[in-house]
């Protein structure tokens, strides 16, 4: 970790703007200290206060935590309640029937607009068509669909019922696709004919059937498909059904089934350093609690607000920040079909100022292509389109490069709008270290301090916390109510991955290395210390992508390493030995291009190698050890400094600099 210590500090500051403070729902650095304090104070007490306050309870809880079987904690684990009664029946109740839940803007730009009344009755007529196929609590139901109303229905609608679903991104592979319907033993697949992105048409319906087709998922009873774009699809009689045949004579009313607070509301598959992906298991009641908390806290959610998501259902962030958060705080929030680059790169910028947007959440990786493309074409720069809507903006996915940060605030937030630099996982369900925009001076590239509740400190390889100024291992010293549950299927995976026995099996391992600044107590994420690579956001491991590549007949051999690249934080580099001669020339370019496809196939297109270096071997050490040190040396360009005399061959480094 010697590398951290000498990251480089930032030192410009940009105060909480007056304006904003005066109407936050955290106003000023005293008011955050004070819920820091009651947290610290009376840790149970403070938790089942905001429970109480911020969630609608069938059975009120009378147990806030209980830790007797750590890591494996529970909250509120007496109460009972439900997701979808949370998240649209309160907002029947309490004046906001007729409120636009969802202005929902498609690929080609058309704009529908739907109230809470409309989302409910659309969500209790899907849930009665689920029942009717027999489909109930504890079910585990596979969403694989675009973004779209429908896509949030499916999930509110498996919430209202007490199913668990788990989504898979509509860009994964039929085997990843495979893979995550029989780890969770789906009893049915939620799809649609086709996506429409980028001006494309995407198949939906036919990577299902590949899935299904591969086997093992004997599980699966029913695939619903809702009809997107009208496109050709096989139907397999018995099996598959239309969505709007299954939900057209279904009552518009459906009560919920009442769960208990640590009910598995949905799996979320991520991947690991290691193996086979990791089902991410979360409850109903704590996750929602943060869900909710969070987008008072840290988007200072008001009523009139029109809120943007810019991220995909298929990742954390639309769970959390489009299908439950919002809803469950009754805002006003915009979906986006689409790609930020279709027509053109202007298409964020023409949305915010069409919808009147006031809150504008997206990855840095997006930031950082659409700062690129205004720079090369004017007539789609952000000054040629009116964002005085905007009052906060905000990032996610991945640490936010102070360059970036400082455009971002200039051109898109015309310097009065505060930036909200959220760091967590798919793991953490909600926010944990982010600045409070009322309340937090920002530091360009530093997610500030951790939120009211969230105990994070940074530590050594022993589990020892570190002075300020000392980077280290990034941690959680207490659980909080939105915290991963367990690995489905997997205890001991979950407790050796998060709760590690070097740190006393107490401590959360947050994967991601994080420096403190001396004088602000500030933290900046410094990246991974594991071998999860983040692409545009997005967690892959190196060992999914060498098992993707091992896997085609022509390759012997396989290594990953992720590169920096300006654009989407990480870069896939790939060091490959073929089971023939290594190619040259125009041959190895060919070659590249298959094992490319191949692992878009495998994986998804998100997972291509931007680089494929061929050798004759890979650098190992005597015993047999790959130096994937060297080779993420060499991915960059560098040259190597470090001692070589440990390898077996290292004349081998030599070849492996040239890239295709």
């Amino acid at each position: 970790m010697a590398n951290i210590e000498t990251f480089g500090q930032e030192t410009r500051i940009f105060p909480a703007p007056a304006e904003f403070s005066k109407t936050a729902a955290i106003s000023g650095m005293d008011a955050y200290r004070a819920l820091v304090a009651e947290a610290e104070q009376d840790y149970e007490g403070f938790w089942g206060r905001l429970a109480r306050e911020n969630l609608q309870w069938h059975k009120p809880f009378t147990k806030v935590l209980d830790e007797s079987n750590a890591p494996f904690y529970k909250w509120f684990d007496d109460g009972k309640l439900n997701v979808s009664y949370n998240c649209l029946d309160v907002h029947l109740q309490n004046g906001n029937a007729d409120k636009v839940a969802v202005i929902f803007e498609t690929d080609s730009g058309d704009v529908s607009k739907i109230t809470y009344r409309e989302l409910h009755k659309k969500v209790c007529q899907f849930a009665n068509g689920l029942k009717s196929l027999g489909i109930k609590k504890g079910d585990r139901v596979v969403i694989y669909m675009p973004m779209s109303v429908e896509g949030v229905v499916a999930m509110q609608a498996c919430a209202r019922i007490g199913a668990t679903h788990s989504v898979v991104f509509g860009g994964f592979s039929a085997k990843s696709l495979q893979e995550r319907i029989i780890d969770a033993g789906a009893v049915a697949v939620l799809t649609a004919d086709e996506q429409a992105r980028g001006g494309k048409r995407l198949p939906l319906k036919s990577i299902v059937d590949e899935a299904l087709a591969l086997g093992g998922c004997d599980s699966i009873k029913n695939v619903v498909v809702y009809q997107r774009t009208g496109g050709a699809i096989n139907f397999v009689a018995g099996r598959d059904l239309w969505l709007h045949e299954l939900v057209a004579a279904q009552a518009e009313t459906c009560e919920p089934e009442w769960v208990d607070a640590e009910h598995p509301l949905f799996i979320l598959y991520t991947s690991g350093s290691t193996g086979t992906p990791k089902g991410v298991q979360h409850s109903s009641g704590g996750y929602l609690l943060w869900a909710a908390l969070t987008m008072k806290w840290v988007f200072d959610i008001k009523p009139d607000d029109v809120y943007w998501c810019t991220a995909d259902i298929g990742w954390i962030t639309g769970h959390t920040y489009i299908a439950y958060g919002p809803t469950a705080v009754g805002a006003t929030q915009i979906i986006f079909e689409g790609v930020p680059t279709f027509p053109n790169a202007g298409r964020f910028w023409d949305m915010i100022q069409k919808h009147k947007a006031t809150i504008f959440y997206t990855a840095p990786t997006a930031i950082r292509s659409l700062i690129k493309a205004a720079d090369a074409d004017k007539n789609i720069h952000p000054s040629q389109y009116d964002l005085s809507s905007l009052r906060l903006l905000g990032t996610v996915g991945e640490p936010i490069n102070p360059e970036a940060w400082m455009w971002y605030h200039k051109h898109i937030g015309g310097e009065r709008c505060p930036i909200v630099d959220t760091f967590w996982q798919t793991e953490t369900g909600g926010h944990m270290i982010s600045p409070l925009p009322g309340a937090t001076p920002l530091v360009p590239g530093s997610c500030t301090l951790p939120l009211p509740g969230i105990q994070a400190v940074i530590v050594d390889e022993a589990g020892h916390e570190l002075p300020d100024g000392h980077g280290g291992i990034l941690v959680v010293k207490r659980p909080w109510p939105s915290m991963i549950r367990a690995i489905w299927n997997n205890p001991e995976r979950f407790k050796s991955a998060y709760f590690p026995p070097e740190f006393g099996g107490k401590l959360y391992l947050a994967g991601d290395g994080a420096i403190r600044n001396k004088d602000t107590g500030y933290f900046t994420i410094t990246g991974r210390i594991d071998d999860v690579l983040n692409v545009s956001g997005h967690r892959m491991g190196t060992m999914e992508i060498e098992s993707a590549l091992v896997a085609h007949p022509m390759v012997a051999e396989a290594a990953v390493v992720g590169k920096p690249d300006d654009t989407t934080g990480e870069a896939i580099c790939a060091f490959v030995v073929l089971k023939r001669s290594r190619p040259t020339g125009d041959e190895a370019k060919q070659i590249a291009k298959e094992l490319r496809d191949w692992v878009a196939k495998e994986i998804g297109p998100i997972a291509k190698p931007r680089e494929i270096r061929f050798g004759d071997n890979l650098p190992k050490t005597r015993s047999g050890k790959i130096m994937r040190r060297l080779l993420r040396v060499l991915a960059k360009g560098e040259e190597i400094t470090q001692d070589v005399s440990t390898l077996e061959n290292p004349a081998i480094l030599e070849q492996l600099k040239e890239a295709q």
